[in-house]
């Protein structure tokens, strides 16, 4: 004779255990992910501490750009000694934008391009423009103030 007892689990079923587990690894992941977009630019963009972004004017080539992406900031030199400054996520879906050239801020993600003179959209699908920062000259720098965000 053999005594066979049946045991009845008691606790959470397999699909609250894995809706649990998705609730904690979709935020970890997504740290991970603002993370990896957060890394600076290679030539020398900082925050000062009070809210300004510090950019040395030598990075920023006419026609082009500097974009600093720890501190989300793009700022661009349309003409000879004007300087401007934007926002530089995207309006379209949040991405950082990846470069400026031939005064064309441009974002890698979908391929929209905006205005290095005053942020407006060229080419979609963003429909709305960068938002505007203020750049001052400071000496060798480009103070950039206004939200990044």
């Amino acid at each position: 004779m053999s005594d066979h007892v049946e045991v009845e689990e008691s606790g959470p079923d397999r699909r609250s255990v894995m809706k649990a587990a998705a609730l904690v690894v979709v935020p970890v992941a997504g740290v991970g992910a603002v993370a990896a977009c957060s890394s600076s630019s290679s030539s020398g963009g900082s925050s000062s501490g009070n809210g300004t972004v510090v950019v040395p004017s030598s990075s920023v080539p006419v026609g082009g750009g500097y974009i600093d992406k720890s501190n989300n900031v793009v700022v661009t030199q349309p003409q000879a000694g004007v300087f401007k400054a934007f926002t530089a996520v995207c309006t379209h879906q949040g991405c950082t934008v990846g470069g400026v050239t031939n005064n064309r801020i441009v974002c890698p993600c979908h391929g929209s391009v905006f205005s290095a003179q005053d942020g407006s959209v060229i080419n979609g699908p963003a429909a709305s423009p960068l938002a505007a920062m203020t750049a001052k000259v400071n000496g060798a720098n480009v103070d950039v103030t206004g939200s990044s965000s």
